[in-house]
């Protein structure tokens, strides 16, 4: 979006486009009315990446209107996709990729040129379980220009298989650690690395977890230096937030 604004103003200042022509192509700033919602095209210029559509709630037909639009202007982002709004948003944005675990839809414009974050996200689940969580989280990192890595299944009930990885753990400028049950996996984590780990809770578990409030208490308690905590089962937010820490750390 910046660089597409940028090119534009250049067009205006040489010349090859005059006003009226640079105001029609600004019509949609800073948002744009479709009725059912306001889509936010000055998201990107402020925040550094655009509108992400939150899929529950919306019918087929808004999630892909809303797409269609932000596409135009720049990538997308589409989380808790249906497979019913998957589909759709696929035959529309047939270059889009679709994460069914993840149930995200992610598309980067052609014109995006946002230079890859120096640094690397690790991901971590402690079960299989909690992929769907886990994979949004490395969807959202990814689509922000970072680079993703994933170990999934190297909970606290088998600890040797995350001590397996020390090496991975320690190349990582920030860390995702996904956790359901009791959350104890982000405590673990945080004792061993020197950077910023972001715990993200699940609802995964037995009835005494309460829905993730278990591990998420658990996770607030966390003795370890340096772990945030995200909402129940907010693998967009972890993935938003270690994206940011990941470009401040790289500039």
């Amino acid at each position: 979006m910046t660089d597409r604004l940028r090119a534009l103003l250049q067009s205006v200042k040489s010349g090859e486009v005059d006003i009226d022509g640079a105001m029609g192509r600004l019509e949609g700033f800073p948002f744009e009315d479709l009725g059912f919602a306001h889509v936010d095209h000055h998201r990107a210029l402020r925040k550094g990446f655009p509108e992400v559509i939150f899929c529950p709630g919306k019918t087929v037909d808004q999630v892909v209107s809303i797409a269609l639009r932000l596409v135009e202007h720049g990538s997308l982002l589409a989380t808790r996709v249906s497979p019913d709004q998957a589909a759709a948003l696929l035959e529309a944005v047939p270059e889009a990729d679709y994460n069914q675990t993840g149930r995200t839809v992610a598309y980067k414009h052609q014109d995006a040129t946002s230079p890859l974050a120096k640094g690397q996200i690790l991901v971590l689940s402690a079960g299989t379980s909690d992929l769907p969580v886990a994979e949004e989280a490395a969807t959202t990192a990814d689509i922000m220009g970072n680079k993703v890595d994933r170990i999934f299944d190297v909970g606290v009930a088998g600890i040797h298989r995350l001590l397996a990885y020390r090496e991975r753990l320690a190349d990582a400028s920030v860390l995702i650690v996904v956790a359901g049950m009791e959350g104890a996996l982000p405590s673990v984590v945080g004792g061993l690395v020197d950077v910023p780990v972001i715990a993200v809770p699940t609802s995964v578990g037995y009835g005494a977890s309460f829905g993730g409030l278990a591990a998420l208490l658990g996770m607030l308690n966390t003795c370890s230096a340096g772990v945030t905590v995200v909402n129940i089962d907010n693998g967009f937010g972890a993935g938003y937030a270690a994206s940011l820490i990941n470009s401040v750390k790289s500039q």
